[in-house]
Formats: structure tokens, sequence, C-alpha cells
């Protein structure tokens, strides 16, 4: 065992606070990893305010430095620059983990932090931490030329957007809508454009027009506009739905083309829509989250092809207190990121 040290709610409604926990030794197909950017996703915000099970580390997108390798390692070795993400180990033998679909392993994939490892039931603690130790089939290379900070987010965040844009084939002259214009959706923007699509954000804030533009939107449509939602209908073949809250989707099908697909990202408890608007064109609604060792591989070369990161504010990891509940009150651009080093 490897002492590290981190931060951790350590109390049920507690607030994060340094803690000194053990890492398990290395296996032979493990990684160690030093940690030395992590995101702050506002799925860490939710994991906190109801952490029952504690102690809770959060932290599940991150890049860092390989320390050590287990003795069947090949693929990494000391002072490899790394990425990962929010899966770190599957069951490896189901359909799903088969076909390098993970996030859908039919055993439930080990995340990084929250649960226990499927092999010894140990709690998992996240990257809120100095070390990391993670199954090599879930560690990626860093690509070259790109700032690490900005990389980190893309660990989930930019999976999490990218597996819906390329299942869903978007492509040049794809139209897609964007709603909500935070972690996810800043990188919903920039992928799509890179891809090709045409991109429309949709907002509830007239004051987030000029940033929308900034980061390659063609348009922006405020959803709270009737008028601007009824000149948008059968506007759009794709619709990325990024918000978290609970909201009716009826708006947002009703301007999807027919044969259009709205995929939501931000996963409410449930789902509201008028049946009528599903039928009246052949609409779909699908949901997806993160993404497999496949696509993960596939959204970091574009990535690297198109230089895109995303967009972050980086904040020592004494901060991250501070971090979460600026991120609570909305008031990041688009995405923080801790400063381990």
């Amino acid at each position: 065992m490897a002492m590290t040290t981190g931060y951790a709610v350590l109390s049920p409604g507690g607030k994060l606070e340094p803690w000194t926990f053990e890492r398990r030794d290395l296996r032979p197909d493990d990684v160690r990893v030093r940690i030395t950017f992590c995101g702050v996703c506002h799925s860490d915000l939710d994991a906190i305010a109801h952490a029952t099970d504690v102690p809770l580390v959060p932290g599940h997108e991150f890049v860092g430095e390989v320390i050590a390798v287990g003795s069947t390692v090949t693929s990494f070795r000391p002072g490899d620059p790394v990425a990962v993400g929010n899966i770190v180990d599957s069951c490896g033998k189901c359909p799903a983990c088969l076909d390098e679909e993970e996030t859908y392993c039919l055993e439930f994939p080990t995340l990084t932090y929250g649960g226990v490892d499927r092999q010894d039931g140990t709690p998992r603690y996240g990257a809120y931490s100095q070390e990391m130790v993670v199954r090599d089939r879930f560690v990626y290379p860093l690509p070259e030329g790109l700032d690490p900070a900005g990389v980190a987010p893309l660990m989930c965040a930019g999976i999490t957007v990218w597996q819906p844009l390329s299942r869903l084939g978007v492509t040049s002259g794809t139209r897609v809508g964007v709603v909500g214009l935070g972690g996810l959706g800043h990188l919903a923007v920039k992928f799509a454009k890179a891809l090709g699509a045409y991109v429309a954000v949709f907002t509830t804030s007239a004051s987030k027009r000029a940033d929308a533009l900034a980061l390659g939107a063609d348009e922006v449509v405020l959803s709270t506009s009737a008028e601007e939602m009824a000149a948008h209908a059968h506007a759009f073949d794709v619709i990325i739905d990024s918000a978290s809250a609970p909201h009716d989707l009826t708006p947002y099908v009703l301007t999807l083309d027919f044969d259009g697909t709205l995929c939501m990202l931000g996963i409410p408890p449930t789902y509201e829509v008028d049946s009528m608007a599903l039928l009246r064109g052949r609409r779909r609604i699908t949901a997806s989250g993160s993404g497999g060792v496949r696509d993960t591989r596939e959204m970091l070369a574009f990535a690297a092809q198109h230089g895109i990161t995303a967009d972050v504010e980086v904040v020592p990891a004494e901060q991250v207190q501070d971090a979460l509940d600026r991120l609570a009150r909305n008031d990041v651009r688009w995405r923080f990121v801790l400063d381990l080093r």
C-alpha cells in the first residue's frame, strides 16, 4: 500500500477537507499515476450533497504522469503523460465490454470514485488527490500539443458530448442544436463545429449570446422566446441537451426535423414531453453518458487533430471548496480544474 493525500467528505453533509489515505498495491495490469490536473464536474456536486457512504473523495476527469506500472503493462512506462476518465475497470467479458462499450457493462463498470473495487471490494477514492491506481486499459496517452489542464475535462465532459455526436453521424451540413452552455454544452459546440455542422445554441439567458458565438456557434436561440422557438420548427437534425435541471423537452422536440434525434446528456430524474410532438415527424429521444475505450481514443485523437480543449479556470487544489461553491452558483466559464501539482 502507498499513502497519498486528497480532499474528502468525511461525514454526511460535510464539506471537503484534507485527508490522508491508502492506495492499493499495483496489480500486474495496473498503472500508478501522479495527478497534475483534475476537472470539477457538476456530478461531483451531486455526489457530495448526497454522500452517505463516507469518506468520499470526488474527481473523475484527470491528467497526470505515470510513476509506476504493473508487471504485465507494456503500453506505458514511468514519465509518460496520461489522461483518465470516469471508468477505471469493467467485467471485460460481456458483449458491451467486448465491443469496447464499457459504459454499458452488464455488471456495471467500476467508476473512478464511489462504489468499490471489483476485485477486492475496497472503496474507490477519486482524483481530488495526489495519486491514483488505474487498470491500464482505461489509461490513455495525453495528446501532444494540447494544454493538459484543458484536456482533463475532455475525459468526462468531452467524451460525453463526443459519443452522441459521433454515433448520430454528425458531419458537414448536419444541423445541430445545443441546449445549455456549460461544461458540457461549450464542448458540444466545439466538437460539432469541428465536425462541420451548423450549430445553434439554445439558452434561457440572452447574456450568453455573445459567449456562444465566440465559441463558434452559428446562431443563438433564446428558448424562453416563443417566437424564436417557433421560427426554428423543423430546423435541426440533432439536438444535444446538456441541461441538468428537469425541464419540458417538447419545445426542443418541435425544432427537430423529420427523423431528428434529441439526445439527453444532463440526465434529470424524469423526462417531460408531449408524445404527439414525437409522433409528428418520427422524432426520437435518446440518452447518453460518458463513453467506452474506443470512443474515448477517437475523441482524444479528434481533439488533438483540431486543437480542442475545454475552456477552464485553473484553481489551486486547496481552493476546491470555493470552486464547488461557485459551480453551484454557475459562476464558471466553463469548467473548473484543480491544480494538484
